[in-house]
């Protein structure tokens, strides 16, 4: 099969740096020109590589430290790296888009306790000491949940973790002392140090098959401590103090 310049194009956007660019120009010479087809970046620039790809319209920034090129040439950003929600918003305005939207403490006090459709993860203490929050709707699009993000949340009585999470982080619902009820999907793989501790009315919880590592201390005071030292594959560290 012979590949043609919409192929290789294809290929050479998982090229991993700029000399694999330069080496299929070089090395075939039908391919020439593969760099000036693009319309976006496929990797970071440098002032070098920039002058390669000539006709660049849409900016990828992969990373945030990569350097970006304000020429008069950029109609539109893209960024992939993590940023707050209200960058996002900021961003948006600007006509560019963010992949990887983190919704922080300092944004859920600016915009409250509903969690956006667009946002991918939830911060470090997001919801800490939210002593107010009763019930929480955690969109599908939510991947993880920062250390600490619900701690401390003693009105808190039920939860429903989406299928999208695979980690219950460290302290993650430490002292909801008010939580009754929490379904824990099979998604999940892995609960963090303390992640229960002292949830004191959580009466019941399921523990799917699919957690291989449970963390310290993540049972310890919890309100159904007894029921769980009963099965054999929590260890006895979950429940020390």
């Amino acid at each position: 099969m012979k590949l043609g310049y919409n192929e290789i194009m294809i290929t050479s956007m998982y090229f991993n740096d700029i000399k694999d660019f330069i080496n299929l120009e070089i090395g075939i010479k039908r391919f020439q020109g593969n760099m000036e087809r693009f319309h976006f970046n496929p990797i970071p620039l440098n002032k070098y590589s920039r002058k390669l790809f000539t006709n660049i319209e849409t900016f990828h920034i992969y990373n945030e430290y990569d350097k970006i090129f304000d020429d008069g040439k950029i109609f539109k950003k893209i960024i992939w790296y993590k940023v707050e929600y209200w960058r996002y918003l900021f961003e948006k305005k600007q006509g560019n888009i963010c992949k990887n939207i983190e919704y922080t403490k300092e944004d859920r006090k600016s915009y409250g306790n509903t969690i956006p459709s667009e946002v991918k993860s939830l911060g470090y203490e997001c919801f800490d000491e939210c002593k107010s929050l009763i019930s929480i709707n955690i969109p599908t699009s939510i991947k993880s949940f920062g250390d600490r993000c619900f701690s401390e949340c003693i009105s808190l009585k039920s939860i429903n973790i989406p299928s999208s999470v695979s980690f219950i982080r460290y302290g993650c619902f430490s002292g909801c002392t008010s939580l009754t009820s929490i379904n824990i999907p099979s998604s999940i793989t892995k609960l963090g140090n303390c992640c229960f501790k002292e949830c004191l009315s959580l009466k019941s919880i399921n523990i799917p098959s699919s957690i291989t590592k449970f963390g310290r201390r993540c049972f310890c005071g919890c309100g159904c401590e007894e029921e769980l030292k009963k099965n054999e594959r929590i260890p006895r560290n979950c429940f020390n103090k």
